[in-house]
């Protein structure tokens, strides 16, 4: 498959490709014993459940981009924080450029379609310059809901905002880690662990959290099975859903975007909606859009179509078919 027509072949976005390359080769630091430490560990495992999972699978992906879910903005606004904390940019960006994805997923103006290649899909598509998604009229047409928001209009237009809050986590990292090293063994101590934490803690879980959100754009197009007849390449991947609390059921999550689910089968484990469900129970969570069967049943929901316009969801059953897959529809 060709690359998307509006890609500017060889203009790479050094903006993006420097940041990649200085945290991949300092991540690198892990496998030098001096910044090893248990508590290094434990703040990487932390980290990729309390900044990964709530920030990019179920803000950035279900609730942003899908809307299945509502929260008090209060709420929505603290997991924005914590997906800033990702470094996969700012919350109309991700939106905008996944809403075009499930748009024209794996033909040609997909922005990360493995059918070009699996390093385009994964990685490469964002390094090279792509003027149907690096372009303020595409962030208009496709996430006008988010840049309605003051809030996230603020950091659209203040690209260092979201910078300095990524650079602030970093230094609480650093210096819970002085504390704790300096309470355990003085002054030496306390540097080696600083070290350690702010290299296990937050450049290897944020190139962890990349290449797992990467993973999902490239590996379920590719690899698994797939439960529904698609007019894309989606597939479900198991590997790539233990790994990211769910994304990897991406069949299934072409077949219903909507639904804030993507586990169809018994087995097929959505840690991100079960998480969803908590929220709900302690009253932090609302709207949840159930799956189509439920749907379905007569159980009307308003969802939204990729613009943010509300679009009321049929009630009664169609023939599982490529032509109805889709809920997506183009932004007006």
């Amino acid at each position: 498959m060709p690359y998307p027509s509006t890609v500017v072949r060889g203009k790479i976005l050094w903006v993006y490709a420097i940041p990649f390359i200085i945290m991949h080769i300092a991540a690198l630091l892990i496998f030098v014993p001096y910044f090893f430490s248990w508590t290094g560990v434990a703040f990487f495992l932390f980290g990729i459940n309390f900044y990964g999972q709530l920030g990019i699978p179920i803000c950035y992906h279900r609730q942003l981009t899908h809307k299945s879910f509502r929260t008090p903005k209060w709420v929505e606004r603290c997991f924005v924080i914590n997906a800033l904390c990702c470094a996969q940019d700012t919350p109309a960006k991700w939106v905008a450029w996944h809403r075009i994805h499930h748009n024209h997923s794996d033909h040609q103006e997909d922005p990360h379609s493995p059918f070009v290649n699996f390093f385009w899909s994964h990685i490469g598509w964002l390094l090279v310059e792509n003027r149907g998604t690096h372009d303020i009229s595409a962030y208009h047409r496709y996430a006008r809901d988010i840049l309605s928001d003051p809030f996230y209009l603020f950091l659209e237009k203040h690209r260092w905002v979201w910078a300095m809050i990524y650079l602030a986590h970093a230094l609480v990292f650093f210096w819970a880690g002085f504390g704790i090293g300096y309470a355990w063994g003085g002054i030496d101590a306390a540097w080696q662990m600083a070290w350690s934490c702010t290299i296990w803690g937050i450049v290897a879980r944020t190139v962890y959290v990349w290449h797992i959100t990467w993973a999902v754009n490239s590996l379920p197009h590719l690899f698994g099975y797939r439960n529904y007849t698609t007019d894309e390449g989606s597939r479900n991947n198991w590997l790539v859903a233990v790994v990211t609390g769910g994304e990897g059921w991406h069949n299934n999550h072409h077949f219903d975007q909507a639904s804030c689910t993507v586990q169809h089968r018994w087995w097929e484990f959505d840690m991100n909606y079960y998480f969803i469900k908590v929220m709900e129970k302690l009253g932090l969570a609302t709207n949840i859009i159930p799956p189509k069967h439920l749907r379905w049943a007569g159980r009307k929901v308003t969802t939204v179509n990729e613009g943010g316009t509300p679009l009321e969801e049929l009630s009664e059953p169609q023939e599982t078919s490529a032509a109805e897959v889709s809920e997506t529809v183009e932004a007006v």
